[in-house]
C-alpha cells in the first residue's frame, strides 16, 4: 500500500502551463522585439501576429527571440495579441519531447 502512494506518472509531476483553448489561447514563438512592449509572434496556426507585453509580465520576466510564448488572440482584432505567458528553455524543451508543442512551432528539439 506504501509503494502505491509514491508511485506517479511523469504526467503528474509536470505543472508546466498549457493554453487554455476556451480563452483562444495558443503557443506562439516570439520573432521579433518591436520596442514599446510589443513584439511579433508566430503562431501555432500559421498567422503571424502583433503581440502586446503587459506590465506584469514585462517587469517580471525578459522575452527574447526564440523564446515560446502562449498569447491569446483578440476577439475584436485577430491580427493582434497578448502575452499570457512565457516558458523557459528547460520547460520548452519539456513538452517539445512530450510532444505537445505542435510540429511547426517545434524548434527545441
Amino acid at each position: 500500500m506504501v509503494d502505491e502512494q509514491f508511485e506517479s506518472t511523469e504526467e503528474d509531476v509536470s505543472r508546466i502551463r498549457l493554453p487554455n483553448i476556451k480563452e483562444a489561447e495558443m503557443f506562439g514563438i516570439a520573432d521579433q522585439l518591436l520596442g514599446a512592449s510589443k513584439i511579433k509572434v508566430m503562431c501555432e496556426d500559421g498567422q503571424s501576429r502583433v503581440g502586446r507585453i503587459p506590465g506584469k509580465i514585462k517587469k517580471r520576466m525578459w522575452i527574447r527571440e526564440g523564446d515560446l510564448l502562449i498569447v491569446s488572440i483578440w476577439d475584436f482584432e485577430p491580427s493582434k495579441c497578448d502575452v499570457r505567458f512565457r516558458y523557459t528553455r528547460t520547460q520548452a524543451g519539456n513538452l517539445s519531447r512530450k510532444g505537445k508543442i505542435p510540429k511547426n512551432l517545434d524548434i527545441f528539439n
